[in-house]
């Protein structure tokens, strides 16, 4: 195998990938299943968005759900709340959160005054966070109907926290407070659920909290990019794992799981449920016929005896995938950001990346110069490539000679090309090798930029003000495909006519595809191409140089 046939290998294995991931985001099962209106906000009346209410917490957890009137995602009022970086709509019923924008992030640069809406229940898409209680002695889960003293909440200047309060009474002297406690520059919401027992028997119950989403999902999906959008979740066991709509709809999750997260995650973005760690809870999932699928959580049983109270506590991320932020949370849920089997890489490249950003406060020279900086890790082993391309090069007139020379007689040809190689100390395998240690590293970059929210809307110069989205101009693309071509005439050119016209078109090909790509992508490709342009006509230029001296 030649550098050539290595080459259009990776490259063709490079497009047909995109073309698959484009085909499995928009035409396989999971991008064709869509809820309509009524669907989504139909009542049911067999309650299967609510978890199994244990009568004693065991592993299985499968006593039978409370009676309750099911009103699906009907509303009974909703409640403003507005900090520093969220705008959130809480409804009564149940206390949903059913709608969160997210005021620092706007949802294109021509319209920074409209901020991106994560969490809805319109009748596109749903992704909504619920919580409640359930109990034989009387709780209120999700469809019951909170009250409050206002309608509207704002965080006041100066103030760095804001609490919003729901209150439910029963008939048989059970209260319960829903607290949820906002944080000036936080993400991170604190939900308490605070059972008062004004009976006069012992109450026991249970806290679940859980997800609803539809499988219509990220709005800032792309055709040509790929990325994950469903449930993941969090063991110390297992670790990171993603719980897709189609393993929802095949089996319902039922896990034990201490110390771990339950989350539905789209590109830049992502809603996660974390419970107090140190505690056994009963994950799940459900995929209920025509309505939103459900991934939660239902926690250990509480005792509340007569005349006292206690509190369930838990805490829900609502936000970007800010690597920073989320590790201020929970080191764990840093790993939303899904950099796949090359996260070991990928991790200290994002590092680095983030590090020259902050001495020069740019992310589009911040990617050239980590481009360059990786490219020179590698020098040696590029220019070993290089040196053996030169001299491949040099060989050609000879290589072609032999092919002439023997036609089909391919054993004939091998032999002769062997000794060819042989005398002159040249390995044509030489080329190759360099070139795949090297092959990781750049498809872990790759994940990174593609994968950071730090790219969004990031301008780079000029006409590039959002290196998250493809090129306005083009310009971009158009100087990775001429570099591309530039690279192959400095290439020893392939002697099969039918893979050199394929190896020709390549450069159009990818101008083609790289059009539509986010700026930052193409933007690393064309420094990796331009530099590697560079050493591969220095080293070529000195290995010809000493050839015609000598």
């Amino acid at each position: 195998m030649d550098n050539q046939r290595i080459i259009l290998f990776f490259a063709l294995s490079f497009v047909l990938l995109l073309i698959w991931q484009a085909w499995q985001d928009d035409f396989s099962p999971a991008g064709l299943v869509e809820l309509t209106p009524t669907e989504q906000l139909t009542s049911s009346i067999n309650k299967t968005d609510i978890p199994a209410t244990p009568k004693e917490y065991t592993p299985e957890l499968t006593a039978a759900a409370p009676v309750v009137v099911d009103n699906s995602l009907e509303s009974a009022g909703r409640i403003h709340v507005v900090t520093d970086v969220l705008d959130i709509e809480i409804d009564s019923r149940g206390g949903d959160l059913r709608q969160v924008d997210l005021l620092n992030y706007p949802i294109d640069i021509t319209a920074n005054r409209v901020p991106f809406r994560l969490m809805q229940d319109s009748e596109r898409r749903v992704l909504i966070a619920q919580s409640g209680l359930l109990s034989a002695n009387g709780a209120p889960d999700h469809h019951a109907i909170y009250t409050t003293t206002e309608q509207e909440y704002r965080l006041a200047d100066g103030a760095s926290d804001l609490k919003v309060a729901l209150h439910w009474q029963s008939d048989t002297g059970i209260e319960v407070i829903k607290t949820y406690t906002f944080t000036r520059d936080s993400y991170l919401i604190k939900v308490e659920h605070q059972v008062n027992n004004a009976s006069a028997t012992d109450w026991q119950g249970h806290q679940y909290q859980q997800l609803q989403r539809t499988r219509a999902g990220d709005d800032e999906s792309s055709a040509f990019i790929y990325t994950y959008t469903g449930g993941v979740i969090y063991s110390n066991e297992e670790k990171y794992e993603k719980i897709d709509f189609d393993d929802m709809d095949d089996s319902d999750l039922s896990r034990d799981i201490s110390s771990g997260w339950a989350a539905m995650i789209q590109h830049y973005f992502v809603t996660a449920w974390l419970p107090p760690e140190q505690q056994k809870f009963q994950y799940y999932s459900k995929a209920p016929e025509n309505r939103p699928y459900v991934l939660g959580m239902v926690s250990p049983q509480l005792t509340v005896a007569a005349g006292v109270n206690n509190s369930f506590m838990s805490q829900l991320y609502v936000g970007p995938k800010d690597q920073k932020r989320m590790e201020n949370v929970t080191e764990s849920l840093k790993l939303t950001v899904d950099y796949g089997v090359l996260t070991i890489l990928a991790q200290p490249i994002f590092w680095l990346l983030s590090y020259i950003h902050g001495v020069i406060n740019n992310w589009g020279w911040s990617i050239i110069l980590l481009t360059l900086i990786i490219k020179l890790m590698f020098y040696k082993l590029s220019e070993k490539s290089y040196r053996s391309m030169a001299n491949m090069r040099r060989l050609t007139p000879r290589v072609t000679s032999i092919r002439e020379r023997f036609g089909d007689d391919r054993q004939r040809m091998s032999q002769a090309m062997m000794e060819l190689y042989k005398k002159e100390k040249i390995n044509p395998l030489g080329g190759c090798l360099p070139m795949l240690v090297q092959i990781p590293v750049f498809i872990a970059l790759y994940w990174v930029l593609l994968e950071s929210v730090e790219m969004r809307q990031a301008p780079f110069i000029g006409w590039i003000q959002d290196l998250s989205n493809k090129d306005p101009y083009y310009i971009l693309p158009l100087l990775m495909g001429a570099g591309m071509f530039v690279q192959q005439k400095l290439n020893p050119p392939p002697p099969d006519p039918v893979q050199a016209k394929v190896m020709m078109a390549l450069p159009f090909i990818f101008t083609l595809f790289f059009a539509f790509f986010p700026a930052g992508l193409v933007l690393y490709w064309v420094a990796n191409s331009m530099i590697s342009i560079l050493q591969q006509w220095y080293i070529t230029r000195r290995i010809e140089m000493a050839h015609s001296s000598s």
